[in-house]
Formats: structure tokens, C-alpha cells, sequence
């Protein structure tokens, strides 16, 4: 990877870090906002708390986000970013523009992908929904 292609990555992860972090700043500032004046009615009580939780799968999911963000951002600093974790290839740099925070080289990522898929499509096969499908022999 290319020194300019490498600094363009790190610089959008460390914007997506900041944009992440004033979210959830804003996002906890709004909440404790909404809870020391709440008020009303049993319905007004009810839309504030799916109001809270809504906020709370959101921050969960961007703390994650973040997470792998900072992992990302480590990587610079032992020089391994954008090695597949799986093979140790280089991940395309169009891949890593699309996903910076990518792990895996499209070909590993897309065999993992194949494995869930197999072993949801088998779970799903196991639990069944109790009916005879076409091809099932009464």
C-alpha cells in the first residue's frame, strides 16, 4: 500500500472515530435530557422508553463500530494494517476505501460469509417447521 493510499485510510478513521464519539455524546446528552423532564401520560411514558432503548441499540452498535475503529487505528502503529488476519495477504486497497476497517481479503471474508450461511441454512433445515416440505417422503 501506498503511503498516501495508507494516510488516506488512517485519516478516515479518525474522522469516523470523532464523528462516533459526538454522536454518542449527543445521544447521552439527549437522554438524560428527555429523562429529567419527563412527564405525561402512560403513552408519553411508553415513547420515551422505546425512544431510550432505540438510543441505546444505536450507541451499542457504534461503540462496537468503534471498537474495531480503534483496532484499525492500532494496526498503524504495529505496521500490520491491512493484512488479512485470516491468510495474511494484503486486503485490496479498494476494499479497505470501502470498509476501512475491513479484517479479512474479500476471498477470506467471503469464504466466512459461505460458512454462516451453510451453517444457518443447516439450523434452519434442523428446526424446521414441523410440516412435511414438498420432497419429504410421508
Amino acid at each position: 500500500m501506498k503511503k498516501k493510499e495508507s494516510d488516506t485510510l488512517k485519516a478516515m478513521l479518525e474522522e469516523e472515530k470523532r464523528r462516533i464519539q459526538r454522536h454518542l455524546d449527543d445521544i447521552s446528552d439527549t437522554s438524560v435530557a428527555d429523562l429529567e423532564t419527563a412527564s405525561g401520560d402512560s403513552v408519553d411514558i411508553a415513547a420515551l422508553e422505546i425512544n431510550q432503548n432505540s438510543l441505546l441499540k444505536i450507541g451499542k452498535r457504534e461503540l462496537n463500530h468503534l471498537k474495531k475503529i480503534d483496532a484499525a487505528l492500532a494496526k498503524f502503529e504495529d505496521d500490520t494494517y491491512g493484512e488479512c488476519e485470516n491468510c495474511g495477504e494484503q486486503i485490496a486497497v479498494a476494499r479497505l476505501m470501502a470498509r476501512p476497517v475491513a479484517q479479512l481479503c474479500i476471498d477470506c471474508k467471503t469464504a466466512q460469509e459461505n460458512e454462516e450461511r451453510r451453517y444457518t441454512d443447516r439450523s434452519a433445515e434442523e428446526e424446521g417447521d414441523g410440516f412435511p416440505d414438498e420432497g419429504d417422503d410421508l
